[in-house]
């Protein structure tokens, strides 16, 4: 129940934050806006980074991705994706939906689990675990 009440104070304050931006600013009708959101969980206890770790192998498990230690997902064009991992018993799914998404995973120690799902245009996430035992997400939505 924490890491989805983490989950909901983060994507609130990234929502706020995105308002108080977006008020801020002058309106225009451009059709060149980009830009991104993303939203980072990281486990703070032992048992919030274990749920993180079981949740990523249970949705591997169902989404029928390959690879003990790494699975790549990539539905579009124009993405790349890469993997580093020293140590044992690392796992990362780096999932990317749209096109132009550039990401990275390094993982360096033993035990750590991290997901990095990308959506929509152009995001750019490059994520590093050192350590023992971590868990993390990040999602990231390009517009």
């Amino acid at each position: 129940m924490y890491v989805i009440s983490a989950f909901k104070r983060a994507a609130t304050v990234a929502l706020v934050a995105f308002s108080l931006s977006a008020a801020s600013a002058p309106a225009s009708a451009s059709s060149n806006i980009s830009g991104s959101i993303s939203i980072g969980i990281q486990g703070s206890t032992p048992e919030e980074k274990q749920a993180i770790s079981n949740g990523l192998f249970l949705y591997a498990l169902f989404q029928g991705l390959q690879g003990d230690e790494a699975a790549l997902r990539q539905l579009g064009n124009g993405n790349a994706a890469g993997f580093l991992q020293g140590g044992s018993g690392n796992f990362g799914i780096i999932e990317q939906h749209g096109d132009d998404h550039t990401g990275t995973l390094t993982q360096q120690g033993n035990g750590n689990a991290f997901g990095l799902f990308q959506f929509g245009e152009g995001t750019e996430g490059h994520v590093t675990q050192q350590g023992n035992g971590e868990g993390g997400l990040l999602f990231q939505f390009g517009f």
